[in-house]
């Protein structure tokens, strides 16, 4: 069975196709943060606007890479929510207009479910030999959840941020930092160039619950960079390379820990057979090294490609819901906060 998936949340415009909800077939992604990187964060406004321009020309362009004409497409899904309302309502009216005109199937995707998909595509699951329960870990730019899935479908939520996602906090100190935006895959590389840090920044937690909370962290980043001199942006002292290195390993590690000790915490509390890391965040090497390395269970992890937002997740979640599917039917609302049942 192929599926048309359709991903529009945020800020790319990502298309692909999917066979059977593991092959992929094609996976076309217009990226937009070069739009946004003056700004230091996402621009909703901009960020629609440039979705309506690219929505049809990259649909095209990934029919046209798979070598797949709009007959062979069984079913076209599409992420209805969480997202920024203009750009989800930019990719539901795509989906419901190209779904009524070729005469198929429409799916709505809710987008975390999405990321936790993104697993099973190219086998992944299969080869990893995991059985439900499983633990995910949902962690992007505006979403930290731990899901308990139990089984295909079958979602409860455990734990979330209380404030800032984990993305966000990326984005936030190196924004501090002066360094560019998307935060995550700079403060990474910036890391690596030391390996030993003489501080460390607070690992927050939320008392009796195992919530997440990143504000303390980022304001801990901000208040050591103002006291050494460098932030708020400061044009006659700017943070040395070395201030830099360091202060991105030492925020690397503070974030990592909260996340890894949480995630492998409440894998064992409710005896899951392994761990799912899905959604931006989830890119990061350092956290995947030390998710792996602290787990007594398996962890499986899509490749960096797969983590970040993308149409395959959202068709390879679509083709588990095909079941459910009646007469066509072509209403769907895009819904900024929809919740993960």
């Amino acid at each position: 069975m192929i599926i048309l998936g359709i991903e529009t949340s945020c800020d790319d415009t990502a298309v692909a196709l999917v066979q059977d909800g593991v092959k992929i077939l094609s996976n076309v992604v217009a990226d937009q943060s070069y739009m946004h990187e003056r700004y230091g964060g996402i621009i909703p406004e901009i960020s629609a606007r440039e979705h309506l321009t690219t929505i049809i020309p990259t649909v095209n362009r990934c029919l046209e890479e798979a070598s797949v004409n709009n007959g062979e497409i069984e079913a076209i899904a599409v992420t209805h929510g969480p997202g920024l309302a203009g750009s989800l309502l930019v990719g539901v009216n795509a989906a419901k207009a190209l779904a009524y005109s070729w005469d198929t199937s429409l799916i709505g995707i809710n987008h975390l479910e999405g990321h936790i998909y993104a697993a099973w595509l190219e086998d992944l699951y299969h080869n990893s030999q995991l059985k439900f329960p499983i633990v995910c870990l949902i962690a992007s730019g505006g979403h930290t959840e731990l899901v308990l899935m139990k089984n295909h479908l079958d979602y409860e939520l455990l734990a979330r941020t209380r404030d800032d996602a984990a993305g966000e906090a990326f984005d936030k100190v190196a924004k501090i930092l002066g360094l560019g935006f998307p935060g995550g895959p700079i403060i990474e590389k910036q890391a690596q160039h030391t390996s030993e840090v003489d501080f460390q920044f607070p690992r927050p937690t939320v008392k009796g619950s195992l919530d997440f909370s990143f504000s303390g962290l980022k304001t801990a980043v901000a208040r050591k960079a103002e006291a050494d001199g460098f932030y708020p942006e400061n044009e006659m002292r700017p943070p040395t390379s070395l201030e830099v290195w360091e202060y991105s390993a030492a925020f690397q590690h503070a974030i990592t820990d909260c996340l890894v000790q949480r995630t492998v915490k409440t894998a064992r509390e409710n005896e899951a057979s392994g761990i799912i890391l899905g959604g931006g965040v989830a890119a990061n090497g350092f956290l995947r090294s030390e998710m792996a390395r602290s787990s007594s269970v398996p962890v499986v992890a899509p490749k960096p490609s797969l983590c970040t937002d993308n149409g395959a997740m959202i068709a390879s979640a679509a083709f588990y819901h095909t079941q459910e599917l009646g007469e066509k039917q072509w209403t769907l609302d895009a819904i900024p906060n929809l919740k993960l049942n």
